[in-house]
């Protein structure tokens, strides 16, 4: 039997408040239900603007619990209403003082699958993210949901490969990499990156990345955002580079066994011989 997972997400512009950015992607979210997607992934930290681009203590205004926040609740009902697997980018405040850069998975019904914490985290002109965020602590989890195995790479995580490999390891068929990413700085590794990953994971990948400027600096995300397969070939077109955009795609799982066994990478792995990547 053909295993075909319609697969989506959305890169959207900034609307100048959580409310109405939260509602934007809710009618996204329903609009993808509409032509049949089954999972649907958002931007990092969706409902805030990237605000990273400064260092100022504001703006922790836009942390949230996970789960427990509102946010979160609120996507666990859109995944009761629509009967999709959503994957949720926020500010996570778990403590006082203690923040992360967080992915929530919820499942079709609506359940709370568990959550993702970035790993790496910049500190570059731009993107001031050891400000606010800590990195994280909770490995490279891989949820079973309706639709499969689904796991969570966020943003700047994207350019360590290690990762990537560890939630192939995991299982993963499909990771979502919300970002936001600008032009300028990383254009030109952005359709390089991903497409690599897939190939040497041999996994599917959603790349998404945010669009257009913010007020909090001069960074202009440039979108683009993209399915590539285990072959490391685009899904369809990728998306806009200035304009918002809803992106849904046929995602064929059977490609993935199809190309381990071609290709074989995890047969020829050598973890015996790679002590001296993490023990120099």
């Amino acid at each position: 039997m053909v295993n075909v997972v319609r697969a989506a997400l959305v890169q959207a512009t900034w609307t100048g408040d959580t409310e109405s950015m939260i509602a934007k992607h809710e009618e996204h979210a329903r609009e993808a239900a509409r032509q049949g997607a089954e999972v649907i992934g958002f931007q990092e930290v969706f409902n805030a603007p990237y605000f990273c681009q400064v260092q100022e203590k504001e703006h922790y205004r836009w942390a949230e619990p996970v789960p427990d926040g509102p946010t979160v609740r609120r996507m666990r009902d859109l995944a009761r209403e629509t009967g999709m697997v959503i994957v949720v980018p926020v500010f996570e405040v778990e403590q006082s003082g203690f923040y992360y850069n967080t992915a929530a998975v919820i499942d079709a019904d609506g359940s709370y699958l568990g959550k993702y914490r970035k790993h790496h985290i910049p500190q570059v002109k731009g993107f001031w993210e050891k400000f606010y965020f800590r990195p994280g602590n909770i490995g490279w989890p891989v949820f079973d949901t309706a639709v499969g195995r689904v796991g969570v790479y966020i943003c700047y995580d994207r350019h360590f490969p290690e990762g990537w490999r560890q939630l192939g390891l995991n299982g993963a068929q499909l990771v979502y990499n919300p970002s936001a990413t600008s032009r300028g700085l990383s254009a030109h590794l952005w359709q390089l990156e991903q497409p690599a990953a897939a190939v040497a994971n041999e996994y599917f990948i959603a790349a998404i990345n945010r669009v257009g400027q913010e007020e909090y600096g001069d960074n202009d995300f440039y979108g683009t955002s993209y399915f590539v397969d285990p072959r490391g070939q685009f899904v369809g077109e990728t998306a806009s580079d200035k304009a918002e955009e809803l992106v849904v795609r046929d995602l064929d799982f059977d490609l993935i066994d199809e190309v381990r066994e071609q290709w074989a990478f995890y047969r020829d792995r050598r973890p015996d011989a790679y002590e001296g990547l993490v023990n120099p």
